[in-house]
């Protein structure tokens, strides 16, 4: 069995790796029924926006949508945090990471398996996600045409295809989660101390986000860019925000990876 199939296949056997997808799925149903049973009607015409909250009972393909606007500034991070952080500092906790590394197996390649399926652990998350968005959406509300922020609408099939573009976007910005929580996962022998240390920089990051003072960081923040993805709902599309976040990503994964992949290839294992 390949270094992936191996990793894959001990993730399905942790008792973590289904609340988190669990959670995934209950969240679109929970803001569904809440807003079925509210009094909360769709606004007046050109007046969505990115609240797409309040355009749930009016069309369930916002369901989708308020989801994702919501869960991405903490939850999702929070889960890439946890995966990622798993790699290396997780098998090393548990005792197990030597005995991996006494098989003949080239640690470069071990590195980069353990990375992909801690992304693919995500991806499957947020398909989830969608799934369980258009599902609870289609099912109490229906779908309509979709309004986009700049006021046109398009058709029930196109609205799906941005959406679905959406989610891969999301799945790049969580890849850079991933990648930093990986790197912090070869500099300790602790999870939980990995799990922390990358929600703590992402949240420093968010909080830096939020106050002008510290606008000049903003392209080099990865958070900052983090809700590029509504600019997919504009017609035309605006292009430049979204190939500045993509670009911002690339530039993070990369050097993040490389970093765990220098230290990993020289770290002592010691349990």
């Amino acid at each position: 069995m390949s270094h992936i199939g191996r990793e894959f296949v001990k993730i399905l056997f942790q008792k973590r790796t289904y609340f988190g997808w669990v959670g995934l799925f209950l969240i679109p149903w929970l803001v569904t029924i809440a807003m079925r049973l509210s009094n909360e009607g769709p606004p007046p015409p050109g007046e969505g926006g990115p609240q797409f909250v309040f355009l749930i009972t009016g069309n369930g393909l916002y369901v989708a949508l308020a989801s994702l606007l919501s869960l991405i500034g903490f939850l999702l991070p929070l889960l890439a945090s946890m995966s990622g952080s798993q790699t290396i500092a997780g098998e090393a906790e548990n005792g197990t990471l030597r005995t991996v590394l006494m098989q003949p197996v080239r640690r470069g390649a071990l590195l980069m398996a353990k990375w992909f399926v801690a992304n693919l652990y995500i991806a499957i998350g947020l398909f989830i996600l969608l799934a369980s968005s258009l599902i609870a959406g289609g099912s109490i509300f229906g779908f309509d045409r979709m309004l986009l922020v700049t006021g046109q609408t398009v058709s029930v099939g196109h609205g799906i295809g941005l959406i679905c573009v959406a989610y891969l976007f999301a799945l790049v910005a969580m890849t850079t989660v991933v990648s930093l929580a990986v790197a912090f996962s070869t500099l300790t022998n602790s999870g939980l101390t990995a799990v922390a240390a990358a929600l703590v920089l992402v949240i420093i990051m968010l909080v830096l986000g939020g106050f002008s003072v510290f606008d000049f960081l903003e392209p080099y923040l990865f958070t900052s860019h983090f809700n590029a993805w509504l600019d997919f709902f504009s017609d035309p599309i605006d292009w430049g925000p979204i190939g500045d976040a993509l670009a911002n990503f690339a530039v993070w994964t990369v050097g993040l990876t490389l970093i765990a992949w220098l230290v990993f290839r020289r770290k002592d294992i010691l349990s």
